[in-house]
């Protein structure tokens, strides 16, 4: 905390900087990206936002990881698939839904953009990223396809498989072509179809 300084106005410090940092980082990446840029943006000097953040660095990796939080709602859309036979695919399609909307969404997109960019340069952060964001999805994903399976609804010899199969099948197109293109260029029916489509290809090998 600083010195002298409520408890409160140093939370509302520290959080204006995180906010900052991450819409220039967004906007410059990593390399362009000063710690005056930063401070202008939060309204704070750049002395403090040293006494928050040690280097530009530290404060990378901490809005990088801050973002895996946003996992946890997935994690309980994955988990909480009913085994019902009749209603499968309606539930897969709505989970595929859940999939599209919030790994498509800009910032997200912006965000993978970043991270891989800088992978060479912070491969230990990238690599704590995937593995506390997508792969703790994938692995929740996993286990339910498992259940699935054992309750005669799937046939799956390697679930980790299966769940990779089932995401590639919904991200691959919009995903990459945000990737390549700068932003999203997808639309909404675009994605409603990519659910559908792709649940009814994962059903075609699984089921």
């Amino acid at each position: 905390m600083e010195a002298n300084e409520p408890g409160g106005r140093s939370a509302r410090k520290h959080q204006a900087i995180i906010e900052a940092a991450t819409a220039v980082f967004m906007e410059k990446g990593y390399a362009r990206t000063s710690m005056d840029d930063i401070a202008k943006l939060a309204a704070v000097s750049k002395q403090t936002v040293y006494k928050h953040f040690a280097d530009k660095e530290t404060l990378f990796a901490e809005i990088v990881m801050a973002t895996t939080d946003r996992v946890d709602a997935m994690i309980d859309a994955v988990s909480g698939i009913p085994a019902d036979a009749a209603s499968l695919e309606e539930n897969l399609v709505r989970l595929a839904h859940r999939f599209l909307t919030t790994l498509t969404h800009p910032q997200v997109l912006q965000l993978r953009r970043l991270v891989v960019a800088n992978a060479d340069s912070f491969p230990e952060l990238g690599a704590a990223w995937y593995e506390q964001g997508f792969e703790r999805v994938l692995a929740t994903l996993a286990d339910t396809f498992r259940h699935l399976a054992d309750q005669g609804l799937l046939r799956i010899d390697d679930a980790t498989l299966a769940a990779n199969h089932f995401s590639g099948l919904l991200l691959w197109i919009p995903v990459n072509k945000a990737m390549f293109h700068g932003s999203p260029q997808h639309t909404q029916p675009e994605l409603d179809h990519y659910a559908t489509a792709g649940v009814r290809a994962f059903l075609a090998a699984y089921r």
